[in-house]
């Protein structure tokens, strides 16, 4: 039989820090992450409508996004986070391999299968990422509340309203869903593994791994697929310079940075919105008029992200209380 002794030995003493996985986040930081994760979707949102007015391959327009990227990030890799970056670990610096893999894997299949079944189909398969997310955590172990479920099944359904499906039993189209089917696979595993190493290791330094894995995988691709990597005209470079700063850097990058603290769930899900955000920049820059269905499509999707954030805000409550009251416990045993 344990002894009161031994008990109080075993809770923490009064006084002591609750651990950080049982503080709930200030208000302030989670309206600044959220902030952040704005100007991220906005960034990613860029992307489409760029990609459709760049004169390169979409494996080449891949490539040199992250490629550039790779060399605006080296300054600060290489100076303000050099002992970080060659102390990683084995463990992060795999990981980080492996999240710039699966990176590289959902740009190689999801483009392709654009040109092989509708875009329609395509889009709505990739953007299934929260789901594989919300899956892949419950195989981890974990839990997802029912909120999440709710919430990321009512914003996978904003961007059904928004897209449609339109499955054709064609063997190309077929082959077409699948490989969007995997880009979005690929995505959820690349959002896990980035939570995971940004737990420890700064924004800078994961990017800099990962986009440089991404990088050389991309351009494999694109010598063996024989996709033409220069001789562009200077108007597509700059097109390539702005995808890289808005959809790279400001884009990915800024969800590398807000991962650790919202989490993969509402990470995962917010980016949902860059469905409806694509078609509302094409409107204003291409002259695309968007479908009617789009603005209460993004309503639809918004709610379905608020109830998975409301899920987020009420277990990091449930995990303050749980500390508080481990530090009651310690100091009714000092």
């Amino acid at each position: 039989m344990t002894s009161a002794r031994t008990r109080s030995e075993a809770l923490p003493k009064a006084g002591a820090e609750t651990p950080p996985s049982l503080q709930p986040r200030p208000r302030a930081t989670v309206r600044t992450d959220l902030l952040l994760l704005a100007i991220a979707i906005a960034g990613i949102s860029l992307s489409a409508p760029l990609i459709a007015a760049t004169a390169a391959p979409a494996l080449a327009i891949a490539f040199w996004r992250n490629a550039m990227a790779v060399g605006a990030l080296t300054p600060f890799a290489l100076t303000r986070h050099r002992a970080e970056l060659f102390s990683l670990g084995r463990r992060n610096l795999l990981l980080a391999v492996a999240a710039g893999a699966l990176l590289a894997v959902h740009f190689g299949v999801w483009l392709p299968s654009l040109t092989m079944t509708s875009v329609a189909s395509s889009t709505a398969l990739v953007t299934t990422t929260p789901i594989w997310t919300t899956l892949l955590m419950r195989l981890r172990g974990h839990r997802p509340p029912a909120l999440v479920w709710a919430g990321t099944a009512l914003a996978f359904l904003g961007v059904v309203m928004l897209t449609g499906v339109d499955l054709s039993l064609s063997a190309r189209a077929l082959a077409g869903d699948a490989l969007a089917l995997s880009g979005g696979m690929a995505a959820a595993g690349y959002v896990l593994l980035g939570a995971e190493v940004r737990r420890t290791v700064s924004t800078v330094t994961y990017s800099y791994v990962c986009y440089g894995t991404t990088t050389v995988l991309l351009l494999g691709a694109c010598l063996v697929s024989g996709a033409s990597l220069g001789g562009y005209s200077g108007g597509t470079w700059l097109k390539l310079a702005v995808l890289t700063v808005t959809a790279q850097l400001l884009g990915h990058s800024l969800i590398n940075r807000v991962v650790k603290g919202l989490g993969p769930s509402v990470t995962s899900t917010a980016i949902l919105l860059e469905t409806p955000g694509a078609a509302l920049i094409a409107a204003l820059w291409l002259g695309q008029t968007p479908p009617v269905v789009s603005y209460p499509a993004l309503a639809v999707i918004l709610g379905g992200l608020g109830l998975v954030i409301m899920a987020g805000r009420a277990g990091q409550e449930g995990q303050g209380r749980k500390g508080g009251a481990v530090k009651a416990r310690a100091s009714r045993s000092a």
